[in-house]
């Protein structure tokens, strides 16, 4: 389904190990082109500790501001792993072990031992909605509008294909670049000209080498196609403009 207004999203990220830089988040972009497909605007990412507290906080703010949330990381069978009693308490619901989520890790590893540290990974709060994931690993939840996954990329990935066909998408973006080879300084004036007469367009430029020589990538995005097309020839009437000169 396909919803004529903006539908928007936000990415949380979970854990100390972003922070210090051990880790490195894959997630996030991953996510962000996931999105950007179905035409829906990722608005903010935001990085936090493995403390409830600010976990809580940052729920509660994303799931109150934008269509969709997606967490990554902390469910995971450790103690640090806190994110899904975090996110219990957002919304003010119990938590416990879910049967369903206890035989699917069974099915899965009927080999595993499930201890009580593995038993953690199969606590859901109540009301949620299992993610399942093609990878054997442990499900992930929806609960609300915010949707649990794991921090491990691979396990994300399969999380996420499962969620992909329960989302509401919106009508996508589409993009246009021109190459100028100059400066930012130089062009900069004109793009704020036809910025200011398409203000559903967004117009975005961005330095690079090519050859050892400065130039520019302009790159427009829209959901108007017609606007779109219009706007990219006014910037690119400026380019030549600007190259006779």
């Amino acid at each position: 389904m396909v919803d004529k207004e903006p539908v928007t999203a936000a990415v949380l990220v979970i854990g100390d190990e972003i922070l210090s830089g051990r880790t490195k988040d894959s997630n996030s972009g991953y996510i962000a082109e996931f999105l950007t497909q179905r035409g829906i605007d990722l608005n903010e990412i935001r990085v936090v500790s493995d403390d409830t507290a600010d976990i809580i906080d940052a729920v509660k703010a994303l799931s109150g501001r934008y269509t969709y949330v997606f967490t990554t990381g902390g469910i995971g069978p450790t103690h640090d792993d806190i994110t899904a009693d975090a996110v219990a308490a957002a919304f003010d619901v119990g938590i416990d072990h879910n049967d369903e989520a206890i035989a699917i890790m069974k099915a899965n590893r009927p080999d595993m031992e499930l201890n009580e540290a593995r038993l953690r990974m199969a606590r859901i709060p109540f009301g949620a909605s299992l993610i399942k994931n093609a990878v054997g690993a442990p499900p992930g939840f929806k609960l609300e509008n915010v949707h649990v996954m794991a921090g491990v990329p691979s396990v994300m990935k399969a999380m996420l294909e499962e969620v992909g066909p329960t989302l509401k998408g919106g009508i996508v973006i589409q993009s246009r670049t021109l190459p100028f080879m100059g400066g930012e300084g130089v062009i900069a004036s004109g793009l704020g000209e036809i910025q200011d007469g398409y203000p559903l367009i967004s117009i975005g430029s961005y330095p690079a080498l090519k050859d050892g020589k400065f130039m520019t990538n302009i790159v427009l995005r829209g959901r108007d196609e017609a606007l779109l097309e219009e706007a990219t020839g006014a910037v690119n009437a400026l380019i030549e403009e600007l190259l006779r000169k």
